[in-house]
């Protein structure tokens, strides 16, 4: 998908990489939401579905923060307050963090849903020039930088999902690998 590079083309962009990754959601099995057997996003790292979507809430809530600090008149900490660019590793890990009291997949998917149709009304009240007409943080104009935290990383998870479903779909309850015969076998 191209980089959006109007109001339209971005609120088109999100709204497809989300109802992408929610038909990828929908076959996720609830009973393997939590477990840390999909790839993390460190190197050889493994995370869970319910961490992936924190991950997901936490980038949405940032950018939500950094708009609400903007409307007040106040300083905005980019990424987040304690927070500098090179520590995002860590900033994944308070993401999981906030969200780990939260043991429903449903409400994780509630959660997430919510804030995408959050940053979905915050991109509807912009115009094209607000969002693309110049640089908002640095040279990234506030338009990339929603669609930065929000339609790139929900395409970005559906891969991962997508992967993992194939790989968990080819084995059996307890982990081990299911071999299938193919047509034309003797058994």
């Amino acid at each position: 998908m191209a980089v959006p590079q109007s109001k339209d083309e971005l609120l088109a962009a999100m709204r497809a990489s989300y109802a992408s990754l929610g038909k990828a959601l929908a076959r996720v099995p609830r009973e393997r939401f939590f477990e840390a057997t999909l790839d993390g996003h460190a190197k050889h790292g493994k995370m869970s579905v319910a961490n992936l979507l924190a991950y997901l809430i936490g980038w949405n809530g940032l950018v939500l923060k950094w708009h609400r600090r903007e409307a007040a008149g106040l300083a905005v900490d980019f990424p987040e307050t304690g927070y500098r660019w090179n520590q995002l590793g860590s900033l994944a890990q308070k993401f999981y963090r906030d969200c780990e009291p939260i043991r429903d997949p449903d409400a994780l998917l509630a959660l997430l849903d919510e804030r995408y149709q959050a940053l979905t009304r915050l991109v509807e009240g912009f115009s094209d020039a607000q969002l693309y007409g110049s640089g908002w943080h640095g040279e990234w104009t506030r338009g990339r930088m929603i669609q930065f935290n929000s339609a790139s990383p929900y395409r970005n998870a559906r891969g991962r999902i997508a992967s993992w479903l194939r790989q968990i779909e080819g084995q059996s309850p307890d982990g081990e690998s299911v071999h299938h015969q193919s047509r034309g076998e003797n058994a």
